[in-house]
């Protein structure tokens, strides 16, 4: 039972990762542009992360990397999204 309890905890944290991602995409338009190429690199660095704590059943670190890996995804996945409208 408590281990459920902390899987829907992370869940739940996970699911904010959203909404963080979206905020931090809007506040830092600027540097989205500059730094896409190491946004792609933690996005890479996270899923090895998230792999290898997967496979050693650390359950926090894991859901630190997936964290980490839906923020960055959003700020990125916003910008291209805002680049096609403009289109």
């Amino acid at each position: 039972m408590e281990n459920w309890i902390k899987f829907l905890i992370g869940i739940g944290v996970l699911i904010l990762g959203i909404p963080v991602g979206n905020l931090l995409a809007r506040v830092t338009k600027e540097e989205l542009k500059s730094g896409q190429k190491w946004f792609k690199l933690i996005a890479i660095a996270c899923i090895l992360g998230a792999i290898i704590c997967l496979l050693l059943r650390e359950d926090v670190l894991l859901f630190t990397f997936l964290f980490i890996l839906i923020v960055v995804s959003r700020s990125l996945r916003v910008k291209k999204i805002k680049i096609i409208r403009k289109k």
